[in-house]
Protein backbone atom coordinates (compact mmCIF):
# COMPACT_ATOMS: atom_id res chain seq x y z
CA UNK A 1 0.00 0.00 0.00
CA UNK A 2 3.29 2.17 0.76
CA UNK A 3 3.60 2.65 -3.06
CA UNK A 4 0.25 3.30 -3.54
CA UNK A 5 0.19 5.81 -1.83
CA UNK A 6 3.33 7.58 -3.04
CA UNK A 7 1.15 7.57 -6.74
CA UNK A 8 -1.27 8.93 -5.21
CA UNK A 9 0.77 12.01 -3.50
CA UNK A 10 2.37 12.44 -6.74
CA UNK A 11 -0.99 12.42 -8.60
CA UNK A 12 -2.52 15.07 -6.06
CA UNK A 13 1.21 17.77 -6.42
CA UNK A 14 0.21 16.96 -10.37
CA UNK A 15 -3.66 18.25 -9.34
CA UNK A 16 -2.64 21.27 -7.39
CA UNK A 17 -0.34 22.44 -10.19
CA UNK A 18 -2.79 22.62 -12.75
CA UNK A 19 -5.79 24.06 -10.78
CA UNK A 20 -4.58 26.27 -8.44
CA UNK A 21 -4.48 26.50 -4.44
CA UNK A 22 -8.18 27.58 -3.47
CA UNK A 23 -9.78 25.08 -6.22
CA UNK A 24 -7.66 22.40 -4.76
CA UNK A 25 -8.12 22.63 -0.91
CA UNK A 26 -11.70 23.04 -1.85
CA UNK A 27 -12.47 20.15 -4.12
CA UNK A 28 -9.27 17.54 -3.84
CA UNK A 29 -7.71 17.84 -0.80
CA UNK A 30 -10.79 15.93 1.08
CA UNK A 31 -11.07 12.99 -1.59
CA UNK A 32 -9.15 9.72 -0.55
CA UNK A 33 -7.43 7.18 -2.35
CA UNK A 34 -9.14 3.78 -1.57
CA UNK A 35 -7.31 1.53 -3.72
CA UNK A 36 -6.02 0.57 -7.35
CA UNK A 37 -6.53 -2.39 -8.91
CA UNK A 38 -7.48 -4.57 -12.37
CA UNK A 39 -6.67 -0.81 -14.39
CA UNK A 40 -9.06 1.00 -12.19
CA UNK A 41 -8.54 4.03 -9.25
CA UNK A 42 -11.02 3.91 -6.54
CA UNK A 43 -11.40 7.62 -4.86
CA UNK A 44 -13.69 8.29 -1.97
CA UNK A 45 -15.23 11.91 -1.98
CA UNK A 46 -17.27 13.44 1.04
CA UNK A 47 -20.94 13.52 -0.95
CA UNK A 48 -22.66 13.35 -4.47
CA UNK A 49 -21.99 16.76 -5.12
CA UNK A 50 -18.49 16.69 -5.26
CA UNK A 51 -18.21 13.44 -7.47
CA UNK A 52 -20.50 15.79 -9.83
CA UNK A 53 -18.33 18.74 -9.76
CA UNK A 54 -15.27 16.46 -10.61
CA UNK A 55 -16.44 14.41 -13.56
CA UNK A 56 -18.02 17.70 -14.74
CA UNK A 57 -15.47 20.05 -14.44
CA UNK A 58 -11.95 17.60 -14.44
CA UNK A 59 -13.13 14.30 -15.90
CA UNK A 60 -9.67 13.18 -16.94
CA UNK A 61 -7.82 14.86 -14.30
CA UNK A 62 -6.89 12.00 -12.46
CA UNK A 63 -6.07 9.02 -14.89
CA UNK A 64 -4.46 12.17 -17.11
CA UNK A 65 -1.98 12.09 -13.84
CA UNK A 66 -2.00 8.62 -13.00
CA UNK A 67 -0.64 8.38 -16.78
CA UNK A 68 2.16 10.72 -16.27
CA UNK A 69 3.48 9.19 -13.43
CA UNK A 70 3.16 5.48 -14.43
CA UNK A 71 2.82 5.58 -18.31
CA UNK A 72 -0.38 3.34 -17.64
CA UNK A 73 -4.24 4.21 -18.97
CA UNK A 74 -6.72 3.76 -16.06
CA UNK A 75 -10.24 4.39 -15.10
CA UNK A 76 -11.53 6.33 -12.19
CA UNK A 77 -14.46 5.18 -9.95
CA UNK A 78 -15.80 7.17 -7.10
CA UNK A 79 -17.11 6.06 -4.17
CA UNK A 80 -19.27 8.15 -2.03
CA UNK A 81 -18.32 7.47 1.10
CA UNK A 82 -21.26 6.04 3.67
CA UNK A 83 -25.13 5.07 2.48
CA UNK A 84 -24.82 5.60 -1.61
CA UNK A 85 -21.81 3.66 -2.17
CA UNK A 86 -23.91 0.63 -4.08
CA UNK A 87 -25.97 3.03 -5.60
CA UNK A 88 -23.02 4.72 -7.37
CA UNK A 89 -21.32 1.50 -7.98
CA UNK A 90 -24.63 0.89 -10.52
CA UNK A 91 -24.36 4.02 -11.93
CA UNK A 92 -20.99 3.47 -12.90
CA UNK A 93 -21.64 0.48 -14.25
CA UNK A 94 -24.15 2.18 -16.59
CA UNK A 95 -21.85 5.03 -17.64
CA UNK A 96 -19.47 2.71 -18.66
CA UNK A 97 -21.47 2.18 -22.00
CA UNK A 98 -20.83 5.49 -22.67
CA UNK A 99 -17.22 5.36 -22.81
CA UNK A 100 -15.72 8.82 -21.45
CA UNK A 101 -18.92 10.73 -22.63
CA UNK A 102 -21.07 12.32 -19.14
CA UNK A 103 -24.15 11.54 -19.24
CA UNK A 104 -25.67 14.45 -17.57
CA UNK A 105 -23.71 16.65 -20.24
CA UNK A 106 -27.04 17.07 -22.63
CA UNK A 107 -28.60 19.52 -24.93
CA UNK A 108 -31.57 19.83 -22.44
CA UNK A 109 -29.29 20.60 -19.49
CA UNK A 110 -27.35 23.17 -21.42
CA UNK A 111 -28.97 26.52 -20.16
CA UNK A 112 -28.82 28.94 -24.08
CA UNK A 113 -28.03 32.50 -24.01
CA UNK A 114 -26.62 35.66 -26.12
CA UNK A 115 -23.11 34.44 -25.17
CA UNK A 116 -23.79 30.77 -26.23
CA UNK A 117 -26.79 30.80 -28.73
CA UNK A 118 -24.68 30.38 -31.80
CA UNK A 119 -22.56 28.01 -30.68
CA UNK A 120 -25.20 25.98 -29.75
CA UNK A 121 -27.19 26.04 -32.53
CA UNK A 122 -24.21 24.63 -34.60
CA UNK A 123 -23.67 22.02 -32.17
CA UNK A 124 -27.14 20.80 -32.32
CA UNK A 125 -27.19 20.65 -36.22
CA UNK A 126 -23.93 18.78 -36.50
CA UNK A 127 -25.53 15.97 -34.02
CA UNK A 128 -28.50 15.76 -35.92
CA UNK A 129 -26.63 15.28 -39.13
CA UNK A 130 -23.07 14.50 -38.55
CA UNK A 131 -20.64 14.39 -40.86
CA UNK A 132 -22.91 16.72 -43.36
CA UNK A 133 -23.93 19.96 -41.63
CA UNK A 134 -20.43 21.80 -40.77
CA UNK A 135 -17.26 19.49 -40.96
CA UNK A 136 -15.28 20.14 -38.80
CA UNK A 137 -17.09 22.48 -35.86
CA UNK A 138 -14.17 24.37 -34.22
CA UNK A 139 -16.01 25.66 -31.13
CA UNK A 140 -13.50 28.07 -29.07
CA UNK A 141 -14.21 30.10 -25.71
CA UNK A 142 -12.46 30.80 -22.43
CA UNK A 143 -11.99 28.21 -19.17
CA UNK A 144 -15.32 27.16 -18.12
CA UNK A 145 -17.87 28.66 -20.11
CA UNK A 146 -19.75 25.25 -21.50
CA UNK A 147 -17.07 23.82 -24.55
CA UNK A 148 -17.07 20.27 -23.13
CA UNK A 149 -20.51 20.38 -22.27
CA UNK A 150 -21.05 21.30 -25.61
CA UNK A 151 -19.34 18.45 -27.50
CA UNK A 152 -20.38 15.80 -25.48
CA UNK A 153 -23.91 16.72 -25.98
CA UNK A 154 -23.65 15.99 -29.64
CA UNK A 155 -21.59 12.39 -28.94
CA UNK A 156 -24.74 11.85 -26.43
CA UNK A 157 -27.42 12.86 -29.28
CA UNK A 158 -25.35 11.03 -31.33
CA UNK A 159 -25.43 7.58 -29.82
CA UNK A 160 -29.25 8.67 -28.54
CA UNK A 161 -30.35 8.69 -32.37
CA UNK A 162 -27.80 6.50 -33.33
CA UNK A 163 -26.88 3.46 -30.70
CA UNK A 164 -24.56 1.34 -33.22
CA UNK A 165 -22.16 4.80 -34.31
CA UNK A 166 -18.62 4.85 -33.15
CA UNK A 167 -18.10 7.62 -30.79
CA UNK A 168 -15.15 8.89 -29.12
CA UNK A 169 -14.54 11.65 -26.39
CA UNK A 170 -11.22 12.65 -25.27
CA UNK A 171 -8.61 15.53 -24.38
CA UNK A 172 -6.05 16.03 -26.74
CA UNK A 173 -3.87 15.48 -23.97
CA UNK A 174 -5.35 11.59 -23.80
CA UNK A 175 -4.75 11.62 -27.79
CA UNK A 176 -1.22 12.36 -27.03
CA UNK A 177 -0.46 10.04 -23.82
CA UNK A 178 -2.00 7.19 -26.38
CA UNK A 179 -0.21 7.93 -29.20
CA UNK A 180 3.36 8.27 -27.32
CA UNK A 181 1.97 4.63 -25.70
CA UNK A 182 1.11 3.00 -28.83
CA UNK A 183 5.02 3.76 -30.30
CA UNK A 184 6.86 2.44 -26.84
CA UNK A 185 4.49 -0.67 -27.22
CA UNK A 186 4.97 -0.63 -30.83
CA UNK A 187 0.81 -0.89 -31.45
CA UNK A 188 1.02 1.91 -33.86
CA UNK A 189 -1.47 -0.30 -36.50
CA UNK A 190 -4.25 -0.97 -33.65
CA UNK A 191 -3.85 3.15 -32.55
CA UNK A 192 -4.57 4.06 -36.26
CA UNK A 193 -7.42 1.37 -36.95
CA UNK A 194 -8.84 2.70 -33.40
CA UNK A 195 -9.12 6.45 -34.10
CA UNK A 196 -9.62 6.01 -38.28
CA UNK A 197 -13.01 4.45 -38.15
CA UNK A 198 -14.66 6.58 -36.38
CA UNK A 199 -18.01 7.94 -36.98
CA UNK A 200 -17.78 10.82 -34.61
CA UNK A 201 -14.41 12.18 -33.11
CA UNK A 202 -15.10 14.73 -30.19
CA UNK A 203 -11.51 16.75 -29.18
CA UNK A 204 -11.38 18.63 -26.24
CA UNK A 205 -8.64 21.37 -25.56
CA UNK A 206 -7.42 20.64 -28.94
CA UNK A 207 -4.26 23.84 -27.96
CA UNK A 208 -2.57 21.28 -25.70
CA UNK A 209 -0.92 19.75 -29.04
CA UNK A 210 0.97 22.66 -29.38
CA UNK A 211 4.63 22.38 -29.50
CA UNK A 212 4.29 18.58 -30.05
CA UNK A 213 5.33 17.91 -33.59
CA UNK A 214 4.99 14.16 -33.86
CA UNK A 215 1.35 14.23 -32.12
CA UNK A 216 0.54 17.14 -34.78
CA UNK A 217 1.74 14.64 -37.54
CA UNK A 218 -0.10 11.88 -36.33
CA UNK A 219 -3.88 14.03 -35.68
CA UNK A 220 -3.07 15.41 -38.81
CA UNK A 221 -3.31 12.19 -40.95
CA UNK A 222 -6.06 10.96 -38.73
CA UNK A 223 -7.61 14.34 -39.43
CA UNK A 224 -7.87 13.66 -43.27
CA UNK A 225 -8.59 10.14 -42.91
CA UNK A 226 -11.66 11.14 -40.95
CA UNK A 227 -12.87 13.92 -43.05
CA UNK A 228 -12.24 12.72 -46.64
CA UNK A 229 -14.77 9.82 -45.30
CA UNK A 230 -17.33 12.30 -44.21
CA UNK A 231 -17.15 11.48 -40.64
CA UNK A 232 -18.00 14.22 -38.22
CA UNK A 233 -15.34 15.97 -36.57
CA UNK A 234 -15.67 18.46 -33.71
CA UNK A 235 -13.01 20.08 -31.88
CA UNK A 236 -12.77 22.50 -28.71
CA UNK A 237 -9.99 25.16 -27.80
CA UNK A 238 -9.14 27.78 -25.32
CA UNK A 239 -8.84 30.10 -28.49
CA UNK A 240 -9.57 30.41 -31.97
CA UNK A 241 -7.18 28.19 -34.43
CA UNK A 242 -5.37 31.27 -35.82
CA UNK A 243 -4.27 32.08 -32.17
CA UNK A 244 -3.02 28.80 -31.14
CA UNK A 245 1.00 29.16 -30.89
CA UNK A 246 3.29 26.35 -32.87
CA UNK A 247 1.19 24.19 -34.47
CA UNK A 248 1.62 23.41 -38.28
CA UNK A 249 -0.15 26.15 -40.96
CA UNK A 250 -1.79 22.93 -42.26
CA UNK A 251 -3.27 21.74 -39.32
CA UNK A 252 -4.20 25.45 -38.55
CA UNK A 253 -6.13 25.48 -42.15
CA UNK A 254 -8.00 22.34 -41.45
CA UNK A 255 -9.52 23.19 -38.13
CA UNK A 256 -10.53 26.11 -40.36
CA UNK A 257 -12.00 24.70 -43.26
CA UNK A 258 -15.70 23.72 -41.32
CA UNK A 259 -17.48 26.33 -39.29
CA UNK A 260 -15.68 27.96 -36.04
CA UNK A 261 -18.32 29.62 -33.16
CA UNK A 262 -16.96 30.96 -30.17
CA UNK A 263 -18.97 30.96 -26.64
CA UNK A 264 -18.48 34.42 -24.60
CA UNK A 265 -18.77 34.79 -20.84
CA UNK A 266 -22.36 34.63 -19.83
CA UNK A 267 -24.94 37.66 -19.13
CA UNK A 268 -26.18 38.07 -15.87
CA UNK A 269 -29.55 36.51 -17.11
CA UNK A 270 -27.86 33.94 -18.30
CA UNK A 271 -25.68 33.37 -15.26
CA UNK A 272 -29.04 33.20 -13.26
CA UNK A 273 -31.08 30.31 -15.32
CA UNK A 274 -27.94 28.28 -14.85
CA UNK A 275 -28.15 28.52 -11.28
CA UNK A 276 -31.40 27.36 -11.36
CA UNK A 277 -31.23 24.88 -13.67
CA UNK A 278 -28.52 23.48 -11.40
CA UNK A 279 -30.43 23.74 -8.75
CA UNK A 280 -33.47 22.23 -10.09
CA UNK A 281 -31.01 19.22 -11.54
CA UNK A 282 -29.87 18.70 -7.95
CA UNK A 283 -33.40 19.06 -6.45
CA UNK A 284 -32.15 21.61 -4.56
CA UNK A 285 -35.22 24.69 -3.85
CA UNK A 286 -32.82 28.37 -4.40
CA UNK A 287 -33.84 31.05 -3.22
CA UNK A 288 -33.99 34.38 -5.36
CA UNK A 289 -32.26 36.44 -3.39
CA UNK A 290 -29.20 33.72 -3.36
CA UNK A 291 -29.45 33.20 -6.81
CA UNK A 292 -28.72 36.85 -7.85
CA UNK A 293 -25.82 37.40 -5.28
CA UNK A 294 -23.93 34.39 -6.45
CA UNK A 295 -24.85 35.27 -10.21
CA UNK A 296 -23.68 38.96 -9.40
CA UNK A 297 -20.37 38.26 -8.08
CA UNK A 298 -19.52 35.34 -10.51
CA UNK A 299 -19.57 36.72 -13.95
CA UNK A 300 -17.34 35.07 -16.13
CA UNK A 301 -17.06 31.58 -15.78
CA UNK A 302 -19.83 28.78 -15.67
CA UNK A 303 -17.56 26.20 -14.52
CA UNK A 304 -17.14 28.68 -10.86
CA UNK A 305 -20.72 29.67 -10.77
CA UNK A 306 -21.66 26.27 -10.78
CA UNK A 307 -19.04 25.21 -8.45
CA UNK A 308 -20.14 27.69 -5.69
CA UNK A 309 -23.85 26.59 -6.08
CA UNK A 310 -22.55 22.89 -5.51
CA UNK A 311 -20.23 23.95 -2.45
CA UNK A 312 -23.70 25.89 -1.00
CA UNK A 313 -25.98 22.12 -2.05
CA UNK A 314 -22.61 20.82 -0.51
CA UNK A 315 -23.01 22.13 2.79
CA UNK A 316 -26.84 22.15 3.10
CA UNK A 317 -27.14 18.73 2.51
CA UNK A 318 -24.23 18.08 5.75
CA UNK A 319 -25.80 20.51 8.18
CA UNK A 320 -29.35 20.25 6.80
CA UNK A 321 -29.43 23.76 7.20
CA UNK A 322 -32.24 25.72 5.07
CA UNK A 323 -30.71 28.26 2.28
CA UNK A 324 -30.69 31.37 3.76
CA UNK A 325 -28.52 35.00 1.94
CA UNK A 326 -26.62 34.37 5.45
CA UNK A 327 -25.89 30.78 4.78
CA UNK A 328 -24.68 31.30 1.33
CA UNK A 329 -22.42 34.83 2.27
CA UNK A 330 -20.78 32.12 4.94
CA UNK A 331 -19.94 29.32 3.18
CA UNK A 332 -19.41 31.00 -0.14
CA UNK A 333 -17.09 33.91 1.30
CA UNK A 334 -13.88 32.37 0.46
CA UNK A 335 -14.77 31.34 -3.37
CA UNK A 336 -16.90 34.89 -4.29
CA UNK A 337 -14.88 37.71 -5.64
CA UNK A 338 -14.65 40.68 -3.12
CA UNK A 339 -15.61 43.23 -4.40
CA UNK A 340 -12.98 45.83 -2.52
CA UNK A 341 -9.72 43.45 -2.92
CA UNK A 342 -7.50 45.13 -4.54
CA UNK A 343 -5.90 43.44 -7.82
CA UNK A 344 -2.47 41.79 -7.26
CA UNK A 345 0.19 40.43 -9.00
CA UNK A 346 -0.45 37.37 -8.45
CA UNK A 347 -3.83 37.25 -9.47
CA UNK A 348 -2.31 39.16 -12.45
CA UNK A 349 0.13 35.93 -13.48
CA UNK A 350 -2.52 33.44 -12.51
CA UNK A 351 -5.25 34.99 -15.34
CA UNK A 352 -2.55 35.75 -17.86
CA UNK A 353 -1.33 31.85 -17.36
CA UNK A 354 -4.56 30.49 -17.63
CA UNK A 355 -5.25 32.41 -20.99
CA UNK A 356 -2.27 31.68 -22.22
CA UNK A 357 -1.90 27.92 -21.69
CA UNK A 358 1.10 28.50 -19.68
CA UNK A 359 2.37 27.47 -15.94
CA UNK A 360 2.70 30.36 -13.36
CA UNK A 361 6.07 28.88 -12.53
CA UNK A 362 7.71 29.45 -16.07
CA UNK A 363 6.90 33.05 -16.05
CA UNK A 364 8.55 33.30 -12.91
CA UNK A 365 11.55 31.49 -14.18
CA UNK A 366 14.83 32.29 -16.25
CA UNK A 367 12.59 30.25 -19.30
CA UNK A 368 12.88 32.35 -22.56
CA UNK A 369 11.35 30.08 -24.95
CA UNK A 370 8.83 32.74 -27.02
CA UNK A 371 5.53 32.02 -25.06
CA UNK A 372 6.94 32.22 -21.89
CA UNK A 373 8.62 35.31 -22.86
CA UNK A 374 5.58 36.84 -24.57
CA UNK A 375 3.38 35.15 -21.69
CA UNK A 376 5.89 37.56 -18.94
CA UNK A 377 5.71 40.51 -21.17
CA UNK A 378 1.86 40.80 -21.35
CA UNK A 379 1.88 39.70 -17.84
CA UNK A 380 4.59 43.35 -16.51
CA UNK A 381 2.27 45.10 -19.38
CA UNK A 382 -0.94 44.71 -17.06
CA UNK A 383 0.87 44.98 -13.99
CA UNK A 384 1.97 48.36 -14.20
CA UNK A 385 -1.50 49.41 -15.86
CA UNK A 386 -3.47 48.29 -12.74
CA UNK A 387 -1.12 48.27 -9.96
CA UNK A 388 0.74 50.74 -8.32
CA UNK A 389 3.94 48.67 -7.83
CA UNK A 390 7.19 50.08 -8.80
CA UNK A 391 9.14 48.86 -11.53
CA UNK A 392 11.33 47.36 -9.58
CA UNK A 393 8.93 45.43 -7.64
CA UNK A 394 7.38 44.33 -11.02
CA UNK A 395 10.71 42.66 -11.66
CA UNK A 396 11.25 41.16 -8.89
CA UNK A 397 7.66 39.11 -9.09
CA UNK A 398 8.69 38.05 -12.58
CA UNK A 399 12.03 36.14 -11.36
CA UNK A 400 14.28 39.32 -10.37
CA UNK A 401 14.25 41.36 -13.65
CA UNK A 402 15.80 44.67 -13.62
CA UNK A 403 13.47 47.79 -13.70
CA UNK A 404 14.65 48.56 -17.61
CA UNK A 405 13.73 44.49 -18.53
CA UNK A 406 10.07 45.66 -17.45
CA UNK A 407 9.80 49.13 -19.35
CA UNK A 408 10.94 47.62 -22.65
CA UNK A 409 8.47 44.85 -22.01
CA UNK A 410 5.97 47.33 -21.78
CA UNK A 411 6.59 49.39 -24.61
CA UNK A 412 7.17 46.58 -26.83
CA UNK A 413 3.73 44.94 -25.91
CA UNK A 414 1.68 48.70 -25.78
CA UNK A 415 3.53 49.04 -29.56
CA UNK A 416 2.67 45.31 -30.41
CA UNK A 417 -0.91 46.00 -29.51
CA UNK A 418 -1.81 48.98 -31.80
CA UNK A 419 -1.14 46.76 -34.58
CA UNK A 420 -2.25 43.34 -33.62
CA UNK A 421 -5.74 43.20 -32.93
CA UNK A 422 -6.06 39.69 -31.75
CA UNK A 423 -3.71 40.71 -28.81
CA UNK A 424 -5.35 44.04 -27.57
CA UNK A 425 -8.85 41.84 -27.67
CA UNK A 426 -6.75 39.08 -25.42
CA UNK A 427 -5.57 42.12 -22.74
CA UNK A 428 -8.94 43.55 -22.84
CA UNK A 429 -10.27 40.24 -22.15
CA UNK A 430 -7.80 39.65 -19.50
CA UNK A 431 -8.43 42.94 -18.16
CA UNK A 432 -12.06 42.69 -18.22
CA UNK A 433 -11.68 39.54 -15.88
CA UNK A 434 -9.52 41.07 -13.50
CA UNK A 435 -11.77 43.79 -12.80
CA UNK A 436 -14.74 41.12 -12.94
CA UNK A 437 -12.89 38.44 -10.30
CA UNK A 438 -10.70 40.14 -8.11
Amino acid sequence: MDGINKIWQKILEIIAQKVGESTFELWFSPIKLIDIKNSEIFIEVPNRFFKDWIEDNFPSIISDAFYQITGNQISVRYIITGKEQEVLVEEKRQVVKRGNLNPRYTFSTFVVGPSNQFAHAAALRVAENPGFAYNPLFIYGGVGLGKTHLITAIGNYILDKNPDMNVCYMSSEQFTGEFVSAIRHEKMPEFRQKYRTLDVFLVDDIQFIAGKDSTQEEFFHTFNELYFNQKQIVISSDRPPMEISDITDRLRSRFGMGLIADIQPPEIETRLAILYKKAEIEGIKLPEDVAYFIASRVKSNVRELEGSLIKLCAYISITKVPITMDVAKHVLRDLLPDENKPITIDLIQQHVCEALGIRVQDIKSKKRTKEIANARKIAMYITKKLTNLSLAEIGNAFGGKDHATVIYACKQIEKERQKDEALAKLIDSIVRKLQENK
